[in-house]
């Protein structure tokens, strides 16, 4: 007998790739409608966000019935529901859900999201003071009775893509130390779109490095023998996907702006390691990280010749201008390598935050 109501009750039922999400190709929206009844339509107005770390966004969406300018029917609550997909989009987090008076925030987003509700029929989610996670694709869901639709936008961080390997050379990360490391040095592990990104920017790398859905690859600019042979296109070259706890390669991190200043400390004397981490404190900061140096390189257009320490014990410093003596081929983050920590001087870089 249910099945037979069931039967009674809905009059088309389809599936069809979403027009919002044609890049997704393991995505499958069903589509429902009730008899008697136009369809459910969500629509974003805008596919693709752009903002930074730190700022507030809008992701658009809005919720229709097909032929009518009526948001709702009436009849039943209107479910909205907010998820970020994952790498694989396979599986999806949930960050917001609002039915009536009734609204929760998951994880970090707790405190974060809210509906903005500008009219009956606007799902649109704000997320405030941006991080760097939060980078990717959402998925909007609205739900009233039977019938069910879903839109997805993007969410682009503006930033910058850094290859990073640890004192111990390359190739000595597994997925999981990877993921820490660039954590370790005020960033996340990027994905495969960032990376895409980076090396359309001219990023051109020949070491291996982990991404965000496991996989290992890295960015050709400049074809030649050591990195896939001299006639091959440029591209970004594939490895595939490893064991994430047995393999090691090294890793791609991306960071964004930051909220503070970053600066080389100007002193009297060079510095051994542990005299640059007590004289960023002794001036109300901490020693840089690396992430930090790329951000104020690529976003902020910062330009040093003099090499300082990092928080990771690395020495490097950033040129946006070249000029002899002074990486004179390329604007660069120039990487000295990993001194002795306690016999090498050198300057220092530092990073104070802002409140």
């Amino acid at each position: 007998m249910k099945s037979l109501l069931f039967l009674v009750l809905i009059s088309v039922c389809w599936a069809e790739p979403h027009p919002d999400n044609s890049g997704l190709e393991h995505e499958r929206i069903i589509h429902i409608q009730a008899e008697n009844g136009p369809r459910l339509l969500v629509v974003a107005e805008q596919a693709k966000i752009f903002s930074h770390r730190g700022g507030n966004v809008t992701l658009p969406c809005k919720f229709y019935h097909e032929h009518t300018s009526i948001a709702g029917s009436g009849t039943h609550k209107i479910r909205v529901k907010w998820t970020k997909l994952t790498s694989d989009y396979l599986k999806e987090v949930d960050v917001f859900v609002a039915m009536g008076h009734h609204r929760k925030s998951y994880g970090n987003y707790q405190g974060r999201v809210f509906l903005r509700e500008s009219s009956e029929n606007d799902a649109s989610l704000i997320i405030m003071n941006l991080i760097l996670e939060d980078y990717g694709r959402y998925k909007c869901e609205v739900i009233e009775g039977l019938e069910d639709d879903t839109a997805v936008v993007a969410l682009n961080l503006e930033g910058v893509v850094f290859p990073y390997s640890p004192q111990l050379g390359r190739y000595n990360l597994n997925f999981h130390e990877a993921q820490q490391a660039c954590l370790d040095q005020d960033s996340v592990i990027a994905s495969f779109d960032q990376l895409y990104d980076a090396w359309r920017s001219g990023l051109d790398w020949c070491n291996a490095g982990w991404l965000s859905d496991g996989s290992v690859q890295y960015p050709i600019t400049k074809p030649r023998e050591p990195c896939g042979g001299k006639d091959t296109v440029p591209g970004i070259r594939n490895y595939g996907f490893w064991d994430k706890d047995r393999s090691r390669y090294d890793v791609f991190c991306f960071t964004s702006n930051f909220k503070g200043r970053f600066y080389y400390l100007i002193h009297p004397t060079k510095l051994t390691y542990g005299e640059a981490v007590q004289a960023c404190l002794k001036d109300g900061a901490q020693i840089a990280k690396v992430g930090q140096i790329f951000a104020a390189w690529k976003l902020l257009g910062y330009d040093r010749c003099d090499a300082g320490w990092l928080a990771d014990g690395s020495v490097r410093y950033p040129i946006s201008r070249p000029r002899k003596r002074c990486s004179p081929n390329e604007a660069a983050v120039r990487f000295v390598g990993f001194p002795d920590k306690k016999h090498k001087l050198y300057g220092v870089y530092c990073f104070r935050a802002y409140n």
